[in-house]
């Protein structure tokens, strides 16, 4: 018999973001408590956030199929138990024994399979795929606006056209007051266009009815179905419609070309006629009848809401507002709820067929995003927000959904199944990401339900390398049952996807950690991650908030906070001024401080489309990402040397520096204000100022790398203190010196965390106050400690 490697390093030795390199998952907790009991006293949840197509250094692609558990259908993997003697392997996950298959028998502990190697406990299979299918894209165009935006729109399209593969299917989908379906095929000298009514839904069945996709009675009794006919080859969708760019990138050229903004005549005051929603069904429809089951993106590029047939979000009559959130807060939305019902059904609909719902919004109003969201959640797709279709950012987010990988293919998978398999002692909750819950029951099902709960798998339309989800866990093992300390349990991850090449791929991940005495014991602590603790906290409070009041939300988040506090601080009973977080929890409470200020709790200052987005956003991202969202990093360059990380308070603004603030969403170079003087002096323009000259650039060419690796590409802000764009800064920073406050000599933020002089030397804090009635991190802190050590 072979030996099983290690459950994994020691808890006191590990370093999370290495174990995630190797393994493509981050768990929260690195040892659990083996009790239900004692599991309820950590307070926080036992989770994991996996990146299943995450890019992998040395990773092996087995040429073959995975050898599965006949129980539990987990796949075999190093932590094992293989029997070379009796030709039989025991499941690490159920326990169950099973057989080797006929091809294994030669196997020995000198001539070991790859899946079996110890440092293998991530391995990719390639499936055999008897038909193989290019991936398909369907444009769905906006013609409801300017002849000037329409060009740059068209532009636009023509370079996503050029970035795409070349045995790629394409399609063209028009919109105004009308729906149209182009032709793309090449045998017409003047290709057809279908125009639909945009007033009503279209389904598959009809649309095959409006398009001649089905054979009449006379044609259907003389079908063969072995040899096919002519006449249904000729009607086929995938001859006319939806074709290779190959093929037709010529017709297509010429049809963007000939497009015209929208003829229907717009009266003074009203908005234009826009059927968004039967744009979008009509699609839907076209794809599901010739692409099913195979990878589609759907790709709506609109500059306006909906304002006519189903998914409207607004009135034509420019006197009706869109809607705020103080109109959600009232229920005075009047067409929200009938258009997030379409939006959601599309969404269904789409999904079930393994289709993505992908909006590019380039308008300076909103286009109607928060009632698409859950379509375009749970089908994988993006969100882009522009100002307009010729906006830089907007072109280089095409580009980097667009990009190639190691291999020459896209960047970009397809019809992803991501099931999750554990040892019978702990059960899945339920899940949360750009995915749909599949109809799929297993003996690990717990009835306490977290985001997408009651399954194991979950379908994942569309995904990139750095699509992350969260999956939620309950450990059930009864205190009467005690599993001893150090014993290892396993969780395994699987991802079944398909490359845009037509391969298909499993990627196979098991992670292994122990069980551990108590709640309270050194390897629970130790083991605590809390990065990834608090991104799987953030995403609850993101699916929450879109059902719960926030008020309720926050005072769920400051409770479980402060019993956090409580449990693990350090600290004498009823003395505040003793309390402190011991190492692996030291900066949770900042997470949780800056989380709770944050635009995916907070409404104020932004549209409905953009809370959206950036709660669509954080449910996807990896934590690295996730955490640049929830807690912005600063750096600040100054002459003294190399550029350094400084704290996320307004002390930090020092006249004689640079600032860099990285939100994810935006970055912001903000210039003190002696550098600013300085700068308008163009004392940068002198050949003896080369240094200012360097500092000058360097932040804008660090913001740049920044950017470059981001889709959809943040927004870039150049500013000076004391000026308008300022905003943006000081809306993120820790409100430390107020007009409230008196001393602020030195950031409470820093005294707050206990830390040293944090690279400021006192003299010039204060220079910068934040009007605010907000709470700043030091009082959130005392309060903290207030209430965690009355417990």
């Amino acid at each position: 018999a072979r030996h099983r490697p290690a459950a994994g390093t020691h808890a006191g030795a590990m370093d999370f973001a290495e174990l995630e390199r190797k393994e493509g998952v981050r768990l929260s907790w690195n040892a659990w408590p083996s009790s239900r009991i004692e599991a309820t006293r950590v307070v926080l949840p036992f989770g994991a956030i996996c990146t299943p197509v995450k890019a992998m250094d040395g990773m092996p692609v087995l040429p073959y199929s995975p050898v599965v558990c006949t129980e539990c259908s987990g796949v075999m993997n190093p932590y094992c138990h293989v029997d070379f003697h009796q030709k039989r392997w025991q499941c690490c996950l159920c326990n169950t024994g099973n057989s080797l298959p006929r091809n294994y028998h030669e196997i020995n502990e000198n001539n070991l399979p790859a899946e079996l190697f110890p440092g293998y406990t991530t391995v990719e299979y390639q499936m055999e795929n008897k038909n193989p299918r290019p991936p398909c894209f369907l444009i769905v165009l906006d013609t409801a606006m300017s002849a000037e935006e329409l060009q740059d729109a068209k532009d636009s399209l023509g370079q996503l056209v050029a970035l795409l593969p070349e045995e790629c299917l394409v399609g063209l989908i028009t919109f105004g007051a009308t729906v149209t379906v182009h032709e793309l095929c090449d045998g017409n000298a003047f290709p057809k266009s279908y125009v639909l009514r945009g007033t009503d839904d279209v389904t598959q069945e009809r649309l095959k009815k409006l398009l001649n996709l089905e054979l009449s009675p006379s044609e259907y009794a003389s079908y063969d179905k072995q040899r096919g006919s002519a006449v249904a080859e000729a009607s086929n969708a995938l001859r006319r419609f939806i074709l290779p760019v190959s093929e037709c990138e010529f017709t297509l050229q010429t049809a963007l070309d000939e497009l015209r903004p929208d003829p229907f005549p717009r009266e003074p005051g009203m908005r234009p006629f826009r059927a968004t929603g039967v744009a979008i069904a009509a699609a839907q429809g076209l794809i599901a009848e010739c692409h099913s089951a195979q990878g589609a993106r759907v790709m709506v590029f609109t500059s306006g809401p909906c304002t006519m047939g189903p998914g409207s979000i607004v009135g034509r009559d420019m006197s009706e507002t869109m809607r705020t959130h103080q109109d959600f807060n009232k229920g005075s939305a009047k067409h929200y709820k009938a258009a997030s019902k379409f939006y959601n059904q599309l969404g269904i609909r789409l999904a079930t067929h393994a289709h993505t719902l992908d909006v590019f919004a380039c308008s300076l109003d909103q286009v109607g995003l928060a009632e698409m969201k859950t379509a375009v959640d749970q089908t994988g797709g993006v969100m882009v927000l522009a100002e307009q279709f010729g906006a830089e950012a907007f072109r280089s987010s095409l580009r980097r959904m667009f990009a190639r990988d190691s291999s020459g293919a896209l960047d970009m998978y397809f019809n992803a199944t991501f099931s999750v398999f554990c040892t019978p002692h702990v059960m899945v909750c339920g899940g949360i990401g750009p995915m749909s819950a599949l109809a799929v029951k297993s003996k690990s099902i717990s009835e306490n339900e977290v985001g997408m709960g009651q399954t194991t798998s979950w379908r994942i339309c569309s995904l990139n390398s750095n699509t992350s989800v969260a999956v939620y866990y309950e450990i059930v093992n009864q205190h009467s049952n005690p599993i001893p300390s150090g014993t290892p349990f396993y969780l395994q991850f699987c991802v079944r996807y398909k490359r845009s090449n037509g391969e298909i791929r499993l990627r196979v991940m098991t992670v292994a950690r122990r069980w551990a005495e108590t709640s309270s014991s050194h390897d629970v602590v130790s083991g605590f991650d809390q990065e990834a603790a608090a991104l799987l906290v953030a995403r609850v409070s993101t699916f929450r908030i879109e059902h719960e009041e926030t008020f309720d939300l926050l005072r769920w988040l400051d409770r479980t906070l402060i019993r956090v506090g409580t449990k693990f601080g350090e600290y004498a009973k009823d003395a505040p001024e003793t309390f402190r977080m011991p190492g692996p929890f030291a900066i949770y409470p900042q997470f949780m401080f800056n989380l709770r200020r944050s635009q995916f709790l907070q409404t104020a200052n932004n549209t409905p489309d953009e809370t959206a987005f950036y709660r669509l956003m954080m449910g996807r991202e990896t934590v690295l990402n996730s955490l640049i969202m929830i807690q912005p990093t600063l750096m600040s360059y100054t002459f003294n040397g190399p550029p350094m990380p400084v704290l996320l308070d307004v002390a930090s603004i020092q006249p004689d520096c640079i600032l860099l603030l990285d939100t994810f969403f935006m970055i912001v170079v903000h210039a003190g204000s002696t550098i600013a003087a300085w700068r308008k002096a163009n004392y940068q323009d002198q050949p003896e100022h080369e240094a200012f000259r360097n500092l000058l650039a360097q932040p804008v060419a660090d913001a740049a790398t920044a950017m470059g690796g981001r889709c959809p590409t943040p927004r870039l802000v150049e500013c000076d203190q004391g000026g308008s764009q300022a905003r943006f800064l000081l809306a993120k920073l820790n409100p430390s010196a107020t007009h409230n406050t008196s001393d602020a000599s030195m950031p409470s933020y820093d005294r707050a965390v206990g830390g040293g002089s944090g690279g400021y030397d006192g003299a010039g804090g204060g220079a910068e106050i934040i009007f605010t009635d907000d709470i700043s991190m030091n009082v959130f802190l005392q309060h903290l400690a207030k209430l965690a050590v009355q417990g």
